[in-house]
């Protein structure tokens, strides 16, 4: 149809038309500027874009060179953000709060097309106005075809990636085969992923396995109040034995405490042996009404609370836990010994060590390190690095010792604690420790887990799965994946006395420890 238009358009021209058409082709077209590289010297000439640290979903700079678009989370979520580098202006262009984000610029550079949890819409980078832009779309899943191409992707995946291309032994092709025969019995994703574990798990190896993680976002929701209930209470209500540090009862001004009686929430009395937690649902955040009493001084009355989400609670136990840690081992080794956890291999966990080191424990005679239940990351270096330190000079202005260097590294002793629940990085670095001849370990053996994994989220993002694609040679010159660590002292603990406080394998590293030093 263009077509005849252009050339019913060309009959009715007449001559005038002719000659301008004529004259259009007979112009010269204009190149366009040429832009020169100077490539000489370009290492010299890295700068820094951003003018900030943050985690990044997306960046591009507009077609002028001139500003920086990013999306960037500060706080709760992402957000859009641009940065003009020659008059150094940060500004915030849209608010997002969004868990997942990704964008792409216009050709002019002055609109970004966001995706933002899903939802599209344009925002205008001058003024920050957000258009949201409806889209509808139907699809017909043939969800038994979907998870037919799911198994053959893994399968495949893993053939190509593992870190073993002799597979361990396994015959893989014929594998293959034996698990395919179960798809045409499955008929949902979490038996899929099970049966897709199943198969991986014939490679005997760490970091494999799919699994099945629904994202349901109007499913139960169960708030928290940050308190451990009194197991022994038979009365109306809930008795509280003991409130967390920085939970949501714990403010300035309450009465409540241990022995208070949780009688009713939101108004809804709780009767004897009633399980209450379904009065939090949905409420994390959310002003509660507590019915509040005292059963010694008869006393009663009511307080509003913002109950927390459940996972704020678990951080709230974890610092419970390795607080009454940090103290015991103050308390056995009279204050002689410091000690700090490794709750993860990453960069949080590390600068939490630094900090309660040579902050809290640095005048301690010796650290101990406790890596139990940790699952790993990557810190191995960074670990054994800083507590390899060996003072090679002391800093004595007019005859005052203040310090010696190295100052960042650990130059005293050290002992690392460690369990069956570490895994993947958290083996590798009590190896490294270990080998190195830094220090001795204590608790139990470490399984052979040492490996770099390639983690993928298939396109249905229920599911995710797992190969172990880099296997990683330790001093000796084995491979790691498989290979046990015995730690130098083996201590397994009695869940009775566990419970109790008792935290035997604490108990002999801080043994050892003070056997390693001067005595005072």
């Amino acid at each position: 149809q263009l077509i005849a238009k252009e050339k019913d358009g060309d009959k009715s021209k007449g001559k005038d038309g002719d000659a301008k058409d004529k004259a259009a082709k007979d112009k010269p077209a204009v190149a366009a500027a040429a832009v020169a590289l100077e490539l000489d010297g370009l290492e010299d000439r890295i700068a820094r874009l951003s003018l900030n640290s943050a985690d990044l979903a997306a960046a591009m700079l507009t077609p002028d060179g001139e500003t920086l678009v990013y999306l960037a989370r500060y706080d709760k979520g992402y957000d859009l953000w641009k940065y003009v580098m020659r008059s150094k202006e940060v500004k915030l262009v849209a608010k997002l709060g969004a868990d997942e984000a990704d964008f792409k610029l216009d050709a002019e550079g002055k609109k970004a097309y966001v995706l933002a949890d899903g939802r599209l819409s344009t925002v205008e980078l001058e003024s920050g106005k957000s258009s949201g832009i409806a889209a509808s779309a139907r699809m017909d899943l043939d969800e038994d075809a979907e998870r037919a191409y799911f198994f053959e992707h893994i399968w495949r995946q893993t053939f190509q990636k593992f870190l073993d291309p002799g597979m361990h032994g396994i015959e893989w092709q014929k594998l293959k085969a034996h698990y395919a025969a179960f798809l045409p019995a499955i008929d949902n994703n979490r038996d899929f992923a099970e049966m897709a574990s199943e198969m991986q798990g014939e490679l005997n190896a760490s970091h494999t396995g799919a699994r099945f993680r629904p994202v349901r976002t109007d499913g139960d929701d169960t708030g928290a109040l940050g308190f451990f209930p009194e197991a022994s209470w038979t009365g109306a209500g809930v008795q509280i034995a003991e409130v967390l540090d920085g939970g949501p009862l714990q403010r300035a001004g309450s009465k409540v405490g241990a022995g208070v009686v949780i009688e009713s929430i939101d108004g809804v009395r709780i009767a004897a042996g009633a399980d209450w937690y379904a009065l939090l649902n949905r409420k994390a955040g959310k002003p509660v009404r507590l019915g509040l009493a005292d059963p010694k001084g008869g006393a009663k009355w009511e307080e509003t609370v913002r109950p927390i989400a459940w996972v704020a609670q678990q951080r709230l136990l974890y610092q419970r836990w390795w607080r009454s840690r940090r103290e015991l081992v103050a308390k056995l080794s009279n204050g002689r010994l410091g000690y700090a956890h490794v709750r993860g291999m990453n960069d949080g966990a590390y600068r939490e060590v630094f900090d309660e080191v040579f902050g809290r424990n640095v005048e301690r005679d010796a650290i101990i390190l406790d890596t139990r239940f940790n699952g790993g990351g990557n810190l191995d270096e960074a670990l054994t690095t800083f507590l390899s330190g060996k003072v090679f000079e002391h800093n004595e202005p007019r005859g005052q010792k203040l310090g010696s260097e190295p100052s960042r590294r650990w130059t005293k002793p050290s002992i690392v604690v460690m369990s069956q629940a570490n895994y993947s990085d958290a083996h590798c670095f009590p190896m490294a420790y270990t080998q190195l001849g830094i220090g001795e370990t204590v608790g139990m053996p470490v399984p052979g887990t040492c490996s770099s994994v390639w983690w993928e989220r298939l396109q249905d993002r229920d599911l995710v799965f797992g190969i172990p694609m880099v296997g990683i040679r330790d001093v000796d010159g084995d491979i790691m994946e498989n290979k046990q660590l015995a730690p130098t002292y083996q201590v397994e603990p009695d869940p009775a006395k566990w419970a109790t406080g008792r935290d035997e394998q604490l108990e002999k590293a801080v043994e050892v420890l003070l056997a390693k030093l001067p005595k005072k």
